[in-house]
């Protein structure tokens, strides 16, 4: 099951967003595995910021990274470039961006003199997250691996992409925590998708197989 609209949205960010940035980057001499490499950089300094205690602008660096993963595949397939390993290097660099985002979480509230209760529950919430969110993003993987292609999930990469950097920067925003909330709803929903691609991967095998 798709989300509603969410391949209008795709179809629209391409045309609008990577295409132009694709065009922009090669422009000034930019590679795709460069890009890679900078988004997750970018994607590390948005993660140490959160652990300084500054939310809001780790927030809006980690959303900026993810706009730059943007362009590294489109850059690929504009310029003939686009190779096995160029993409084994970007999904290695996407998950270990995002998995340094929740580090970054986890030294946040480590670092925030929580009483032990409510450090318990937020460390959770980062764990639970982290774990279910690589595992919807191994799912895709190993399903590839199969022959089994989809991107089915309610909460894939790029929701929680977005909603990680917007909750951030609530965060920071908002005059009362939200993240921790934002957190646990991330680890139910990816619960969720887990499963819902788990037995999508398994419909396609068992089609497969007739």
């Amino acid at each position: 099951m798709a989300t509603p609209g969410r391949e209008q949205l795709r179809a629209a960010i391409l045309r609008y967003v990577e295409i132009p940035g694709a065009r922009a980057c090669n422009a000034i001499g930019l590679t795709p595995n460069i890009i890679t490499l900078g988004g997750f950089a970018v994607c590390v300094a948005g993660a140490a910021l959160v652990a300084l205690g500054w939310p809001l602008y780790g927030g809006i660096v980690f959303l900026l990274g993810g706009i730059l993963d943007l362009f590294d595949g489109a850059l690929a397939r504009l310029t003939g470039r686009a190779s096995p390993f160029g993409a084994l290097l970007d999904s290695v660099f996407d998950r270990l961006g995002e998995a340094a985002l929740f580090v970054g979480l986890g030294l946040y509230y480590l670092l925030a003199d929580l009483p032990p209760t409510q450090l318990l529950a937020s460390m959770l919430a980062v764990l639970l997250g982290l774990v279910f969110s690589q595992g919807v993003s191994y799912l895709r993987a190993r399903g590839e691996g199969l022959g089994a292609f989809t991107r089915s999930g309610i909460m894939t990469r790029t929701e929680r992409v977005i909603i990680l950097g917007a909750g951030l920067i609530a965060e920071g925003l908002a005059p009362v925590p939200v993240m921790v909330w934002i957190l646990w709803l991330i680890a139910a929903v990816s619960c969720f998708t887990l499963f819902q691609r788990m037995f999508t991967i398994r419909g396609i095998l068992e089609q497969q197989g007739d």
